[in-house]
């Protein structure tokens, strides 16, 4: 795989570049996004192709790959076991930390040409094939670019459930409105038909008199009178 310095100096960027083995670093349109935007937008998006349908750089995680909790946030712990569902050895992952670590060691302010010498002369004296780490850090590329499908197959079947129960949520909130205005409508109709019959009484009442029936209903006991 050629991966010379005119690659890293192409205008299109590094994401262009080498079947976009380079990642761009830029800001990411869902970093001012609201939930809703968030949700909104994966529950629209079509979710990647299976792992052997995929265009490369892509492979197939096997075995254990880790899964994230809703509301969390992988931490440095997860990536090694996608490496290994990826069937990359720590062996060979720490070949690729080795030469991360000696890269970090070196003060950034000395020139590339210089740091390239200095991390190849280490790697050399520790017996690590330059081209193996480059190889297996074209892997661990690939693992996490699969491991980035993997989560947004496991996201729209997760959106796709919720909707689901959603769905069903909304038929039953409906089904519960629908039964508060019929009881609403029923109690409504039994006050109509209950004052109606309650006049058709109040004219035995009216032929006695107001006096007569103050006087009954206040020494009745079964009566009480109405406020």
């Amino acid at each position: 795989m050629p991966c010379g310095g005119g690659i890293l100096s192409s205008k299109k960027g590094l994401g262009e570049t080498v079947l976009g083995w380079f990642v761009v670093r830029e800001g990411g349109d869902d970093d001012d996004a609201t939930p809703e935007e968030l949700i909104e937008k994966y529950g629209k998006k079509q979710p990647p192709p299976p792992p052997e349908e995929a265009a490369p750089p892509s492979v197939r995680l096997q075995g254990n790959v880790p899964q994230v909790a809703a509301g969390q946030a992988p931490d440095a712990a997860v990536f090694p076991q996608v490496y290994r569902a990826a069937k990359i050895s720590d062996e060979e992952q720490q070949r690729v930390d080795k030469a991360l670590a000696l890269l970090q060691s070196l003060p950034t302010e000395t020139p590339k040409d210089i740091r390239k010498q200095i991390v190849e002369a280490s790697l050399k004296a520790f017996a690590i094939p330059i081209d193996q780490i480059i190889e297996t850090s074209a892997q661990e590329i690939q693992a996490l670019e699969a491991y980035i499908q993997h989560g947004e197959r496991h996201t729209q079947s997760v959106l796709q459930d919720a909707n689901a129960q959603l769905e069903k949520l909304a038929a039953h909130i409906t089904e519960i409105k629908k039964l508060m205005e019929m009881q609403v409508k029923t109690q409504q109709s039994i006050v109509r038909a209950a004052n109606e019959q309650k006049l058709r009484v109040q004219t035995v009442l009216e032929f006695f008199g107001q006096e007569a029936v103050a006087r009954v209903v206040k020494d009745s006991p079964k009566l009480v009178e109405l406020k």
